[in-house]
Formats: structure tokens, C-alpha cells, sequence
């Protein structure tokens, strides 16, 4: 019953990669066609952009709130978030160390066309998606509009870089479900960690930053 058992497994996994694959290339594909969408997309999977609009949407919740109870709330919502940033980062190392994916271009290169420069890490999962979510699920507690707004960036965000062909389409699903999941494990270390928090947000308004 194993080697069947086995057979089962890799037939279905070697499914999943082969419609990872296609669908890869063929988003990957639609490149090349009008320059002015391939240079949005180059600036959209950039480093710097959507990294600084989830960054700047934790500094915005910081200083959100009309009455100070409801400052309160989008403080601690936004040191959760930065908190689930954070750890997201080191989720998604801890998860390349047991499994190193390369890359769509360097499995498939000649059927790619490369719109961004050749990321070194691996594949799996999309850590700057893992960082969208992670950020659009803190918010998420406090402002749904705004987490609405984040959802969709990092949303776009893993499309362009699918686009771009630097990630298989289950690397961005990957990414999204780590950086959801390490925000539910952040809220729960929260309980255990509140004095600590609640110290830190008196902290920074005694320092007139909050």
C-alpha cells in the first residue's frame, strides 16, 4: 500500500507544480507587450514602494483615532503589527532553511521573460506578501477600509512579482496564509506580552510620540 501511497502523493504534487508552472508563464507571458504596463509593474514589484505603503499604513494607524480610547486600540493595533512584520520575516527564513525552492526563472529561465533583477532566496513563500498580510490582518481589527486598501496592495504586490517571473502562483498563497497566520500566533502571544505593550505605548506618549 506505501509505493501506491507514494505514487498518489507525487502524481498530485507533480499536478500542483505543473499548473504552478503554466500559469507562471503564461502571467509571465503577457510581458513584453506595452512597455508603459511592464515599467509599473517593475515599480510596483520594486523593494522600496510597497514595503514603505505597509510601513507608512502602521505609522498612519500609530496616529489614527478620534477620542483616546480609540487611539489606544489603533496603537496597539499597529504595535501587533509591526510585531507580526517583524516575525513574518522570520517565519518565512525559518521555512527556506528546511525547504530551499529555486526560483521560476532559474527552473525555467528560457521560457521566462525576467522584468526584475535575480533574487538569491528562495521562492517559497513570497516574504514580501507575508509582510502585506501580516500588516493588512493587524489593521484588520481595527479598520476594515484600510485593511481593504492593504489587502489589495499586497494583492498587486505578489501579481507584479508573478508578472515579473520572480514567484510561483503558490508562493504568493504561501506568503499571504504566513503572514495571516503569524499575526493570529502575534494576538495570541499578546495576552502574555499586554503589560509589556501597554508599557511601551506609555513610553512612547510620555515621549510625546504617540
Amino acid at each position: 500500500m506505501e509505493p501506491i501511497q507514494d505514487d498518489i502523493r507525487w502524481s498530485r504534487e507533480e499536478v500542483l507544480n505543473t499548473i504552478d508552472t503554466n500559469l507562471v508563464i503564461w502571467l509571465n507571458g503577457l510581458s513584453g507587450n506595452v512597455k508603459i504596463f511592464d515599467d509599473l509593474m517593475r515599480l510596483i514589484a520594486s523593494d522600496y514602494l510597497m514595503p514603505l505603503f505597509f510601513s507608512l499604513s502602521m505609522f498612519a494607524l500609530w496616529y489614527s483615532g478620534r477620542t483616546p480610547p480609540e487611539r489606544a486600540r489603533y496603537q496597539l493595533a499597529s504595535v501587533m503589527g509591526a510585531s507580526a512584520i517583524g516575525l513574518s520575516n522570520v517565519a518565512v527564513w525559518l521555512i527556506n532553511i528546511s525547504w530551499d525552492r529555486s526560483r521560476p526563472f532559474v527552473d525555467h529561465g528560457d521560457q521566462l521573460n525576467l522584468l526584475f533583477y535575480p533574487p538569491t532566496d528562495p521562492s517559497f513563500p513570497a516574504n514580501p506578501v507575508a509582510v502585506g498580510f501580516a500588516a493588512a490582518a493587524a489593521i484588520w481589527t481595527v479598520n476594515r477600509k484600510l485593511a481593504w486598501w492593504l489587502i489589495a496592495a499586497a494583492t498587486i504586490y505578489g501579481f507584479s512579482r508573478l508578472y515579473a517571473g520572480v514567484f510561483y502562483p503558490t508562493d504568493v498563497i504561501g506568503g499571504a496564509i504566513v503572514g495571516v497566520a503569524v499575526f493570529g500566533f502575534t494576538s495570541y502571544l499578546r495576552r502574555f506580552l499586554e503589560p509589556l505593550v501597554t508599557s511601551f505605548i506609555r513610553l512612547m506618549r510620555g515621549l510625546s510620540a504617540a
